[in-house]
């Protein structure tokens, strides 16, 4: 019995160091310390105790809060919040109310030259529009925050209310040589005789002017009109101006931009060139090419070898190349953006006369100088461009053709002076002569923009004088003005047609005398034979 005891002693303490062993092999455990945050919903304010390092979002689960799909938090739901944080939900709604606005109908009037001035036609009575507007608003937590619309349908379209006006002035009909032709708002019309004495040729509205041209008898009127085909821009037509009702011939000729004229010397002869559509600017890249055919007045169309085949053009070839037929019809010049010269019929080849620098337009379009034929053949007028490429240097010049000489006669004319030389004419020594007539930039050094004046002068570049408008008034838009045929009766002199402000004048060369031929300012382009 003695030894049993210590026995079961040393037992119990043998198990005591291993339990205090074992104790200390273990992790320790430690409680984690709680935070409080305040939360506060809709102006209700609550307090929930969670884990300290949780975030906005768990301090909401906690309690409970269920956030709707536009509900927002101060702070953001990711922030780890401290004890003692404050938490505010923002219950946001949305509402969208449908507004009906009413659009209001234009009022439009119509300028007609046949019916006396001051007298009025209605067209057509105006209807308003109707549009529908969305506007969404916005609510924190009950307050409205924002309301902003979101969309806008026109439920009716406005019917415009259209007014004709007459503007027929008491004009003094002019007596004139020759035939006048003018497009007006996509129209074709002429006058003869007199410029009392007015016929319309087209009257379809769709004539886009890209080409205008009267054939050198007076007989025929050459067109582009607007093309109904996706993919096509113009096509190219011609009409009788001698024939009562005549028809007009499509000439199965598409996308003229630049040139399309009649081979003066040969009947019912066209030259042109084309285009190919492109949906970029300027909507073209040119062929730079030249084509012929020939038609009948019943219709039948032929085509003729190609002069030119499609090239490059130079730089800024895209844009396009520009060609005037000499008066004689046994030459053509050419214009391009770096280039002028002459094609050569006989061997149907291109043979530059002046080269230069091409003028640098920062735009989607190109310069190309203009040039025109003196009355013998012989010699070209243009515009020559100064380097650098940015320059604002242009002058007016004289250019032999088989580069005998070439000579400055008017210096910072601008860029669109466009020089058309006069029909001869023969003086009292017997010796023939001819007058320029061309545009004098306003703001020489600012051309692209300016307006200009019109101005005559000897073939030598000397006598200039300014002629139209008249001092005080406002400029010309830029163009290629004509001279008439012969000389007006009225004055004994030839004279120059022209569009001012929409309007056709016809004015004196010599005097500068001014008639206003219309005044219903829908006028664009004049051809005159």
């Amino acid at each position: 019995m003695g030894n049993r005891f210590p026995f079961f002693s040393f037992l119990v303490i043998i198990l005591g160091v291993c339990t205090i062993a074992l104790t200390a092999c273990a992790a320790p455990q430690v409680t984690e310390g709680l935070i409080t945050v305040g939360i506060t919903v809709g102006g209700d304010n609550a307090t929930v105790n969670i884990p300290a390092g949780n975030t906005v979002d768990s301090a909401l689960r906690a309690a409970g809060v269920i956030l709707g799909t536009l509900d927002k938090t101060d702070p953001p739901l990711y922030t780890v919040l401290e004890n003692g944080s404050e938490v505010r939900v923002i219950r946001v709604e949305e509402e969208f109310i449908v507004e009906q606005e009413v659009i209001p109908f234009e009022s439009q009037v119509v300028r007609n030259e046949s019916l006396p001035e001051g007298q009025e036609y209605w067209l057509q009575l105006g209807e308003n529009g109707l549009r529908e507007i969305t506007t969404r608003r916005l609510f924190e937590d009950g307050q409205e925050v924002s309301s902003n619309p979101v969309k806008s349908l026109i439920v009716k379209e406005p019917v415009p209310q259209i007014k004709m006006v007459g503007v027929q002035k008491a004009f003094v009909p002019l007596d004139i040589p020759g035939r006048l032709a003018y497009l007006s708002d996509g129209n074709a019309w002429f006058m003869e005789g007199t410029t009392g004495n007015r016929q319309q040729l087209v009257d379809s509205g769709d004539l886009d002017g890209r080409v205008f041209s009267l054939s050198p008898d007076g007989k025929w009127l050459l067109f582009t009109r607007l093309a109904e085909d996706e993919g096509t821009i113009n096509t190219l037509w011609v009409i009788p101006l001698d024939s009562d009702g005549g028809e007009a011939i499509d000439l199965g000729v598409r996308n003229i931009i630049h040139f399309a004229d009649w081979m003066p010397g040969e009947e019912l002869t066209i030259a042109y060139s084309t285009v190919e559509p492109r949906l970029g600017a300027p909507g073209w890249q040119a062929n730079n090419d030249l084509q012929m055919l020939s038609f009948s007045s019943s219709g039948f169309v032929r085509e003729m070898p190609e002069i030119i085949e499609t090239n490059s053009g130079g730089l800024y070839g895209w844009w396009g190349t520009e060609f005037n037929w000499s008066p004689d019809g046994l030459l053509l010049s050419y214009a391009r953006p770096d280039e002028v010269g002459i094609v050569d019929l006989e061997v149907n080849a291109q043979i530059p006369l002046k080269q230069f620098t091409p003028l640098q337009t920062f735009g989607d379009w190109a310069w190309v100088p203009s040039f025109s034929w003196g009355p013998e053949n012989d010699i070209l007028y243009g515009i020559n461009h100064s380097p650098p490429a940015d320059s604002q240097e242009f002058d007016l010049e004289v250019i032999s053709i088989v580069g005998d000489f070439e000579m400055g006669i008017s210096q910072d004319t601008g860029m669109f002076a466009f020089p058309v030389a006069s029909p001869l004419r023969e003086l009292p020594s017997g010796e023939r002569s001819h007058q320029i007539a061309y545009l004098q930039a306003i703001f020489p050094f600012q051309s692209e923009t300016s307006n200009y004046n019109l101005v005559v002068m000897d073939r030598d570049g000397s006598n200039k004088k300014i002629l139209f408008p008249f001092e005080g008034l406002e400029g010309l838009e830029p163009q290629a003005v004509v001279w008439s045929p012969a000389v007006v009766v009225e004055s004994g002199s030839h004279a120059i047609g022209l569009v001012y402000q929409n309007n056709l004048w016809i004015v004196d060369s010599v005097s500068g005398e001014a008639w206003q031929i219309t005044g219903d300012g829908l006028i664009n382009r004049i051809d005159w034979h």
